[in-house]
């Protein structure tokens, strides 16, 4: 086999990822039996579940296992454990600068409230990222099956809590519900708050899902956006206006997007000029980190390692590292691509 270097040692920045859905399994485990919280087969089986999203019914189960997780999370040592483990985990795989995407509402019953909710989880985000000197920052996320209204709570207090460390607002769940447009007060209560929009668009909807991204939410990022490969005069939009899509192969596929790797748009985005941040998204379900997410690009479509390196670079352009982050990252890039490869290691997993 042709050497190559290793990816787990790639310097990069790591832009979707959910908060529930970056807990180790071995984590919901032990919490599960703390609580008394019964774990249906597909979370305690050791294996990632057997996910198919495509349909109703299909996006209904993954939601409903993706609601037992949350339930396990129920004190701040709770959350501080998640955030810990989850920065771990990034570093190990390469990461230098985490965004990590949580929607308070989920956690505020069990956590006094939608305000302390989000303070304990800037506070486990400060904590985790002095411990393991990964930079980390968080983007609050609007659920799409609520109520706009809902949202534009969610927006202010993100707007509130910006100097805290919020950097962004999104929109998660499944985009066939709901318009674009009914968020878009939301969307401009935190862009003149400073923040970055970046709503999810483009998965299990088509590209039309993207365009509305751009054209009612004015997304700087789009999470996911792979469907915009369908449409190139959209890919050629993306492009000019240097919106960074948020590209997670292995759900793409867990969640029945496309029927191998080898479907998935990536080269299709990459050649045509749109910068990508590759993903991890919710490693719970769908059984692996970020490293190998470019393990994927790399084996399924040819990527070559100049290639992931720009990959790289385009993940940290995408974040909102403060400059001389970026830069500091950017150099180290460079360094990791500028060293011959050496013997073959073993997959990222």
């Amino acid at each position: 086999m042709e050497s190559v270097r290793d990816v787990r040692k790639l310097p990069k920045a790591h832009l979707h990822l959910h908060f529930t859905g970056s807990m180790r399994p071995s984590t919901l485990l032990e919490l599960a039996d703390r609580y008394g919280v019964h774990l249906p087969d597909a979370l305690s089986g050791g294996t990632p579940p057997k996910l198919r999203a495509t349909d109703e019914r299909g996006w209904f189960r993954f939601q409903r296992l993706y609601d037992i997780a949350r339930s396990c999370l129920r004190t701040p040592d709770d959350i501080r454990r998640l955030v810990r483990e989850a920065a771990e985990e990034d570093v190990r795989d390469g990461s230098r600068w985490l965004e990590i995407q949580v929607d308070p509402t989920s956690y505020a019953p069990r956590l006094g409230g939608l305000i302390p909710a989000l303070e304990i989880i800037l506070d486990a985000v400060e904590e985790a990222s002095r411990e393991t000197g990964l930079g980390m920052r968080v983007l609050v996320a609007a659920n799409r099956v609520k109520h706009p209204l809902d949202a534009r709570t969610l927006a202010r207090l993100a707007v509130r809590y910006a100097d805290r460390g919020v950097v962004g607002f999104g929109l998660s769940n499944d985009e066939r519900r709901g318009l674009a447009r009914d968020f878009d007060r939301a969307f401009a209560i935190a862009r003149r708050g400073g923040l970055l929009s970046a709503p999810h668009g483009g998965e299990l909807s088509g590209p039309g899902s993207v365009a509305d991204c751009l054209d009612d939410l004015r997304a700087g990022r789009v999470g996911h956006g792979v469907r915009a490969a369908e449409d190139p005069r959209l890919l050629a939009r993306l492009a000019e206006q240097g919106v960074t899509c948020e590209v997670c192969p292995a759900s793409n596929v867990a969640l029945g997007v496309y029927d191998k790797h080898d479907d998935v748009p990536v080269r299709t985005l990459f050649e045509a000029g749109v910068p990508m941040a590759l993903g991890a998204d919710d490693p719970l379900l769908f059984g692996s980190r970020l490293a190998a997410q470019y393990e994927i690009v790399r084996r399924h479509h040819g990527f070559t390692d100049a290639e992931l390196a720009e990959l790289a670079r385009q993940s940290v352009r995408g974040s909102r590292a403060p400059a001389d982050v970026r830069a500091a990252i950017l150099a180290d890039i460079d360094a990791w691509l500028a060293e011959p490869p050496g013997a073959s290691e073993e997959p990222a997993a």
